[in-house]
């Protein structure tokens, strides 16, 4: 959207539901009227519903369903998280796109939108799907001034601020937690996953870009077949569609205030918040251990018995002693084994 159509529909908005006049747009803009109409018929052809009024003026009657700057912007209260946004109709992977970005000097917020993915990745190289016009999917470049050791205590933090905008949109009826590390579920079907990728100078973080994706208004029906039975999405959990924009604005908001309570104290200060979100502790879990000392791929079996300062699952097994997993697919079993 170029700068003159985003003027034009800001003044659109501050006038609705009134009509706003060409003329008035004319002077706003310093431009010519024929000019006025061009920047409206461009809003049309992005799926503004604006009428024409007798006399030359123009009235908003409706917006797309699509996450454009303008709209995201429109009502987000952040004061660094996404202020600079790039928005995608489509791309393979709003994460490299963001890394690339970070690489050329994006600031610290600075984040990719898109309306679907070719190429969505989620963790331990699976591929994350994103159909288009449906759900969110969007990567925010962070240079925080963090020790590598604490880095994945940050999608830890990022977690509990996609969980509480998720249980901020279902309401209560639904049970909304964190599956370890990085998975928020409703109603024990997975409807969002994060992925982290960072820079390192020495022995800290250059910078990372934090990956989410949420599936919003997705059918469960067209999941491909190997998710169908994990995975759902607000609207199938609730049976209402769930406003797209709004929600992305709810998301940063939240993280933005998220990401500075850690930045300030730490993961010990988010705890809390984590642990009233994780319903793994006393549950028999299997854990495939994708860092830990010996063969990648290790497995291990136990209870869950929490997470540790530095965001490790901790794993009792059957001879008592504690195994720490610092990343891993984790599988909650019903039965002993």
């Amino acid at each position: 959207m170029s700068p003159g159509a985003a003027t034009v529909l800001l003044a659109l908005r501050r006038a609705a539901p009134s009509a706003c006049s060409g003329e008035e747009l004319s002077v706003t803009l310093g431009v010519s009227r024929a000019q006025v109409w061009k920047h409206v018929e461009t809003l049309r052809g992005l799926g503004y519903a604006i009428e024409g009024e007798p006399g030359g003026g123009y009235r908003l009657t409706g917006a797309p369903d699509r996450l454009y700057p303008a709209e995201v912007h429109a009502s987000l209260e952040t004061a660094w998280l996404a202020r600079e946004l790039r928005h995608f109709d489509t791309t393979d992977s709003t994460n490299r796109v963001a890394l690339e970005w970070a690489r050329e000097g994006a600031p610290h917020g600075a984040t990719v939108v898109a309306e679907g993915q070719t190429a969505g990745r989620g963790r331990l190289g699976r591929a994350f799907f994103s159909p288009p016009y449906l759900n969110l999917y969007s990567s925010t470049v962070l240079r925080p001034s963090l020790a590598l050791a604490e880095a994945p205590t940050v999608i830890l933090a990022a977690a509990i601020a996609v969980a509480e905008a998720v249980a901020d949109t279902t309401g209560p009826a639904l049970e909304v937690e964190i599956k370890w590390p990085n998975d928020v579920l409703v109603d024990g079907r997975k409807t969002s996953g994060i992925l982290m990728e960072l820079a390192a100078e020495g022995s800290r973080v250059a910078f990372l870009v934090l990956g989410i994706g949420v599936n919003l208004n997705v059918d469960r029906a067209l999941f491909p077949d190997e998710f169908r039975a994990l995975a759902t999405s607000l609207r199938s959990a609730t049976g209402r569609l769930v406003d797209r924009v709004a929600f992305t604005r709810r998301l940063y908001h939240g993280l933005e205030g998220t990401l500075d309570a850690f930045a300030k104290g730490g993961f010990e200060a988010l705890r809390p918040r984590f642990e009233a979100r994780f319903r793994m502790p006393g549950r028999r879990v299997r854990v495939r251990d994708a860092t830990g000392a010996g063969a990648t791929g290790a497995e291990t079996s136990g209870v869950c018995r929490g997470i540790d300062g530095d965001g490790a699952l901790l794993v009792e097994r059957a001879d008592g002693t504690i195994t720490r997993v610092l990343a891993g697919d984790v599988t909650v079993v019903k039965d002993p084994e």
